[in-house]
């Protein structure tokens, strides 16, 4: 009872904050947005009201929290950013809770649970909307690094191949072993750490693709059973995104009005999936970060194939450094900081990391010696 009354009252807080928002938007599809979330909201706590009732009939609706009240003017003092990513917090945690609940009960999760979050999420992205202050900028950002994911996918792979194998070797130097045995081991750690990476990536985007198209197989469900809900909430996206209620709701109609058309639109505006990528190809993030780790792996490795004691340790070094300052001048391209900051910076960390292991191979050295 205790738990119910907490989410009834959850539910009345976040009704009077929407409707509350939306009172004092200028922009008036913002504004419409935010009351049909608070209508949406208002039919949660009749809901849970009615399900409260069941056991004590002459339970009464309570009304806005203070909290919810003092959030509010606090609002009106500091800014109203804070009540949206409060509310994308709530939402968030609404839908994991939903979801948990259904598959307790044995139930599929509808895809509708993250709907209201997928909303906020789109006001906070139409740079068109002017909602109070702009305050919904700061919500949710997405921001685009300059290179991409792919370049600092291939930045990160050949830095960890890098840092880690030059530890290594450095590592087995410190304790004096034979050239041999330092190349053997340089080899077997650019080996071992690269398929290593190949399988991490490789089960990380097939988890990625399997998880997409079980959200598109539950999207596809829900069109079936319940379009005009999926209608509802595709029009409210797009006046999330600026459009006009009423444009907003004929595109939407439109869209509904053929199911494979709906399903992909769906997909992509809902759950932020593109299914002609549906994350990409498993084997190929699998063998590029293979490759990648490879490459910087093998930069410590290389002078061991020709020379050996100290002149292979200093090559070795020399070339690690160049090849760590290479890799922290191309992570500027995407932290934006100076390419002599994030060059030297690499270096640095690399140093110390080949530092630790030297020292601690060396000191093992010399116990086995001794």
């Amino acid at each position: 009872m205790a738990e119910k009354s907490e989410q009834l009252q959850l539910e009345v807080d976040t009704a009077f904050l929407y409707e509350s928002l939306a009172n004092i938007q200028e922009d008036a599809s913002t504004a419409e947005v935010l009351r049909s979330l608070a209508g949406i909201e208002r039919s949660h706590v009749e809901h849970f009201l009615a399900k409260m009732r069941e056991t004590k009939p002459d339970f009464q609706l309570p009304p806005p929290s203070r909290r919810a009240r003092l959030q509010f003017k606090l609002g009106g003092i500091f800014g109203y950013d804070f009540i949206i990513a409060n509310l994308s917090s709530v939402e968030r945690h609404m839908a994991i809770s939903t979801i948990e609940q259904k598959l307790q009960h044995g139930e599929k999760p509808s895809g509708f649970e993250h709907n209201h979050l997928k909303i906020l999420e789109s006001l906070s992205h139409n740079s068109s909307a002017n909602v109070s202050g702009g305050f919904l900028s700061k919500m949710e950002g997405r921001h685009k690094s300059v290179g991409g994911n792919a370049l600092r996918a291939a930045v990160l792979g050949a830095n960890d191949g890098l840092l880690s194998n030059m530890s290594l070797v450095m590592g087995v130097a410190g304790a004096a072993l034979a050239n041999d045995t330092i190349l053997l081991t340089g080899l077997a750690g650019l080996l071992a750490g690269a398929i290593s990476m190949a399988l991490g990536e490789w089960l990380s985007v097939q988890s990625s693709r399997e998880l997409f198209m079980n959200q598109i197989a539950l999207e596809a469900e829900e069109l079936e059973a319940s379009p005009e809900h999926e209608e509802l909430e595709l029009a409210l996206i797009y006046q999330a995104k600026g459009m006009e209620k009423s444009k907003a709701q004929e595109m939407a109609h439109k869209i509904m009005a053929d199911k494979d058309t709906a399903l992909d639109t769906l997909v992509r505006e809902e759950l932020g999936i593109d299914q002609s990528e549906l994350g990409g190809s498993a084997w190929e993030a699998a063998l590029t970060s293979f490759v990648l780790f490879a490459l910087g792996a093998i930069i410590p490795v290389i002078p061991f194939f020709f020379t050996s004691g100290s002149e292979a340790i200093y090559i070795s070094l020399s070339l690690s450094v160049l090849g760590l300052f290479g890799i922290g001048s191309a992570t500027s391209l995407f932290t934006g900081r100076t390419v002599w900051f994030s060059g030297f910076r690499q270096v640095l960390f690399g140093l110390v990391a080949a530092a630790v292991t030297y020292g601690v191979g060396h000191l093992i050295g010399v116990s086995i010696a001794g």
